[in-house]
């Protein structure tokens, strides 16, 4: 029960993102493309946060991981909640674009 409630808001063991990508996780950054075009992860997906619920073809796998990132992890944790919602088995926040990027190197 405690673990259950530790899930549900989020403590506990944090994800080895890096470890994810290794494995092929998929990094899905939500911000606009305007922002994405300013700066992002080689070979992350860019859809926004706001298109997202429309582009869910777009990830065909629902069993694989992916890892959500943005400008600040505010986007990037309502993404993450549209994709569970939708039956996306393995989806992390990542939280801010440029720090995600220093911890999957």
């Amino acid at each position: 029960m405690i673990n259950t409630i530790k899930q549900l808001l989020g403590i506990g063991p944090k994800a080895d993102l890096a470890e994810l990508v290794k494995q092929g996780a998929i990094i899905l950054d939500v911000r606009s493309k305007g922002e994405y075009a300013g700066g992002h992860i080689k070979g992350s997906i860019n859809i926004s946060v706001d298109a997202l619920a429309n582009n869910l073809g777009k990830l065909k796998d629902k069993n694989k991981p992916i890892i959500t990132c943005c400008a600040s992890g505010m986007r990037s944790a309502s993404a993450k909640g549209i994709l569970k919602s939708n039956g996306y088995t393995e989806v992390h926040n990542g939280g801010g674009w440029s720090s995600l990027q220093n911890k999957i190197r």
